[in-house]
């Protein structure tokens, strides 16, 4: 019904940024809450960022607070998740999410993109 396709994925060096987009396809796509989810290897799904699907409300995992910057354009059906001052420990497999309401939890959302690796280098 959605497909979610991420971009902007790569290698950094710590300190550095990297900007991750997601677009959603089609017209199906609509009143969706979109977040940012991360992965490594033999690890659990976690989460990172949500943005409402209008823009007011943002949430943040801890880790990644004052760092990270979620932010959508819904004209173009995008969510975007700005990544400052990256540390190793942000290396990751990077997936956007998209849920009819504002909840965190992996389980809770709808649909999925393919992700995007993220490396950050010491």
């Amino acid at each position: 019904q959605v497909q979610l396709v991420e971009s902007g994925g790569g290698l950094v060096q710590a300190g550095g940024s990297l900007r991750l987009s997601c677009t959603a396809s089609g017209r199906t796509f609509s009143n969706y809450a979109m977040g940012w989810y991360r992965q490594t290897p033999g690890k659990e799904r976690a989460f990172v960022a949500q943005i409402s699907w209008g823009g007011d409300r943002t949430y943040y995992a801890d880790s990644v607070k004052g760092r990270f910057t979620i932010s959508r354009n819904n004209a173009e059906n995008k969510v975007y998740l700005q990544m400052n001052s990256l540390k190793p420990e942000d290396t990751a497999e990077y997936y956007c999410a998209a849920a009819r309401i504002l909840l965190v939890a992996p389980s809770a959302q709808e649909y999925w993109g393919q992700g995007t690796q993220v490396t950050v280098s010491s």
